[in-house]
C-alpha cells in the first residue's frame, strides 16, 4: 500500500497550475493525504474532485472559506469501514483539520495541525489541539486500531530537521514547547518513520519559504510526517519525500507498506 501526503497550499491552485492530476498516473497511490486545501468540495471542478478509481472525502473550515482543510482520495476498491471527520471537540473540528479512514489493518488520519503564528492565543490553540489529538489517537489505539498518521504538523523536531535552527529557536514551529509534544508523541510509541530510517540524514526539508525563494537554496524545514504505530515498522518497505515534485511550496511525502 502507498500512501502519499502533501500540503498542496490550495488545492485549486495546484490543480489549475497543472500540479494535481499528473501525481496520480506518475505515483499511483492507494491513498493520496492533502493538507491545506483551502476549498469545499463543491468548489471544485469535476475533474480534481473525482479522480477515475477514487473514492474523495473532504474536511474543511466552517468559519471562513479558503482555510485550513484537508482531503483524501482512496482506491475505490479499498473501500473503508469508515470515514470519519474531526476529533469530536468543534473548536477544532469547525477548522477542517482532520479527516480519517479504518481499515481492517489501519487507521490513517490525515492531519493539519495549526500554526502557531499570528499572535499567543494561536499557539495555545495549536498546542491544546496537539495535546487533544494525542488523546484521541490513545483512544484508537486502546480500541484496538493500528494508528498511522500524516500530515503537515507545523513543527521541526529537531536542530537537523530545519536548515537554521540557530535562528529559529525562538520561532513558532521550533519552540521547545512545539518540539516536546512531537518528543511526547514518540515515547507513547508512534514512530517518526523517516527518522527513525534516517536518524542522521540531514538536508532533507519538506517546506520552503516561497518569499525567499528558499527551494533552490534548500533553505527548509521538514515539518510533513508519517507517524506510525511501534508495532507497525515491519510492515514500512520505504517512506521519504518527493522533493523534486513542485506545485506547493510543500513537496509530497510517502510511505510504502507491506
Amino acid at each position: 500500500m502507498k500512501i502519499i501526503s502533501w500540503n498542496t497550499n490550495g488545492l485549486r491552485a495546484t490543480a489549475k497550475q497543472g500540479f494535481f492530476t499528473p501525481l496520480f498516473k506518475k505515483y499511483k497511490p492507494d491513498i493520496l493525504c492533502l493538507q491545506e486545501t483551502k476549498v469545499e468540495p463543491d468548489q471544485l471542478p469535476n475533474d480534481v474532485r473525482n479522480i477515475k478509481g477514487y473514492e474523495s472525502y473532504f474536511s474543511y473550515s466552517k468559519l471562513r472559506k479558503g482555510y485550513s482543510g484537508v482531503g483524501v482520495y482512496i482506491k475505490s476498491e479499498l473501500k473503508p469501514k469508515e470515514i470519519f471527520y474531526g476529533m469530536g471537540i468543534k473548536k477544532f473540528d469547525d477548522e477542517g483539520r482532520i479527516v480519517g479512514a479504518k481499515f481492517k489493518d489501519y487507521t490513517i488520519i490525515c492531519g493539519y495541525y495549526p500554526n502557531g503564528g499570528s499572535g499567543p492565543h494561536r499557539l495555545e490553540y495549536k498546542l491544546e489541539f496537539y495535546d487533544a489529538f494525542l488523546k484521541f489517537i490513545l483512544k484508537l489505539r486502546k480500541n484496538g486500531e493500528n494508528v498511522i498518521f500524516c500530515g503537515d504538523i507545523n513543527t521541526a523536531h529537531e536542530a537537523v530537521d530545519l536548515a537554521r535552527p540557530k535562528a529559529n529557536e525562538e520561532n513558532t514551529g521550533f519552540l521547545p514547547i512545539e518540539r516536546a509534544w512531537i518528543t511526547k508523541v514518540i515515547k507513547n510509541k508512534f514512530i517518526d518513520i523517516y527518522r527513525h530510517l534516517n536518524p542522521n540524514k540531514k538536508d532533507m526539508y519538506t517546506y520552503w519559504d516561497q518569499k525567499t525563494a528558499s527551494r533552490t537554496r534548500n533553505v527548509g524545514w521538514r515539518i510533513d510526517y508519517f507517524f506510525i504505530d511501534e508495532k507497525l515498522i515491519p510492515k514500512v518497505k520505504s517512506t521519504g519525500m518527493i522533493s523534486d515534485y513542485m506545485g506547493s511550496d510543500h513537496c509530497p511525502i510517502f510511505l510504502d507498506l507491506k
